[in-house]
């Protein structure tokens, strides 16, 4: 069986492919995985000649999995902090390889799968994912709730959003250089970490490949520490907390929409260019009340995105690029007081109508609308303002790139090439 003497290298000393595996009480299973990846290491150093080590990424395992780890060749590192991702996340900080392979030590995934991975990034791709589809579930390795409905969802959705092109998002078994990891700057904890690392590489336009990979039945004797609805929920949550097109700005857009359509066919009615009555103060009040919504939406979708470049994940985007432009402290501030000034106006002029005419109730509701939209729509560019400005590092011009922006590293435009 091949094996790798850890004891040869140092602490610091680099290799080619690191292997990491997280752990939480795999005793049983470690043997043949650590096996199987040492296998595929082998294949890897015959195929490109690449060196490489195994990483068991503990996360606080209480059966004796570090030292059994150790005894087989592999290097532990612990991870305090628990959850899937956290555990992924300190294995690959603790790499030494420019390219890592993981993958789960359950016994549900072949190592040697991995091999066509390294291949791809030693092609030039920053991510390469496994395709369980693709590669082949074995009969029980899937629940059947997760193969025909959970992954085809979730996966059908993140393409929706991010463009990522890939048919398995939450395949185990992936690859991806160290430097694409440094850029990711990931942070997700528990499950939605699998997620997390497709999504940020697509919005930073990463080259990503795709290979086919098995899914075995794992060798736990224990309930697996996936939870199907918890962890789909909370899959489906990050990919609307990564997506501020989809999460905020489709809704504004359709309520503007709805808005428009509303005062419309009011104005249409008023001029008389409608033969009958259609809009009456019902709807009027559910048109105020879309115009608001899809004006609050655009501003959340605007801080969102903002929030993502500082954070270097996102780039700027041609809607960025345009809105730096115009939007800045003093224009959503000063917007905001005329916007204000002008609801307070109305309000003014209704409350002089309404004593000149003894006290009595107005016959329509339009006025006092519009003077109470304007009131909302001038809040909200006040408060946007302040909001958008703390996100943007306390600056006037937020939407501008500046000093306190993330930079993104000379490898996004570089792979992206």
């Amino acid at each position: 069986m091949f094996q790798i003497d850890q004891s040869q290298f140092s602490e610091t000393a680099p290799v080619d492919v690191t292997i990491v595996m997280p752990c939480l009480n795999e005793r049983l299973s470690l043997p043949h995985c650590i096996a199987n990846a040492q296998d595929a290491l082998r294949q890897i150093e015959t195929r490109h000649g690449f060196s490489g080590e195994i990483v068991i990424a503990d996360n606080g395992s209480t059966d004796g999995s570090q030292v059994l780890a150790r005894s087989l060749g592999a290097r532990v590192t612990p991870v305090a902090e628990r959850g899937y991702g956290a555990a992924l996340i300190g294995g690959c900080r603790a790499a030494r390889g420019r390219y890592i392979l993981m993958g789960d030590c359950d016994g549900s995934y072949d190592f040697t799968d991995g091999v066509a991975m390294i291949g791809k990034l030693a092609e030039g791709y920053a991510l390469c994912m496994g395709s369980r589809f693709d590669g082949g579930i074995t009969p029980g390795a899937m629940p059947w709730k997760n193969r025909w409905i959970g992954n085809p969802a979730l996966t059908g959705i993140l393409n929706l959003f991010f463009r990522a092109g890939i048919n398995d998002a939450h395949c185990g078994l992936r690859a991806i250089t160290r430097e694409g990891f440094d850029v990711l700057r990931l942070s997700g904890k528990g499950m939605e970490f699998a997620s997390e690392m497709v999504i940020k590489a697509a919005l930073l336009k990463l080259p990503i490949a795709q290979v086919p990979a098995k899914l075995l039945p794992d060798l736990r004797q224990r309930a697996p520490h996936l939870r199907p609805w918890r962890d789909g929920w909370r899959h489906l949550r990050y990919l609307f907390m990564l997506s501020p097109t989809w999460l905020f700005g489709v809704p504004a857009l359709c309520a503007a929409l709805a808005a428009t359509i509303i005062f419309l066919l009011a104005l249409s009615q008023v001029a008389g260019l409608l033969d009958r009555a259609v809009i009456g103060e019902s709807w009027l009040l559910f048109g105020g009340t879309m115009a608001s919504l899809a004006h609050l939406g655009a501003l959340m979708g605007l801080a969102s995105s903002l929030y993502g470049r500082k954070q270097g994940y996102r780039g700027m985007g041609p809607f960025s690029a345009i809105a730096s432009r115009f939007v800045t402290f003093e224009t959503m501030l000063l917007s905001g007081l005329v916007l204000g000034g002008l609801g307070m106006i109305g309000f003014g002029m209704i409350f002089a109508n309404w004593t000149s005419h003894g006290y009595t109730a107005a016959s329509s509701l339009f006025p006092a609308l519009a003077a109470m939209l304007a009131l909302a729509l001038g809040a909200q560019n006040i408060f946007g303002a302040f909001l958008l400005a703390i996100i943007g590092g306390n600056e006037a011009n937020f939407m501008a790139k500046d000093s306190n922006e993330q930079p993104v590293p000379p490898i996004v435009s570089r792979l992206a090439a």
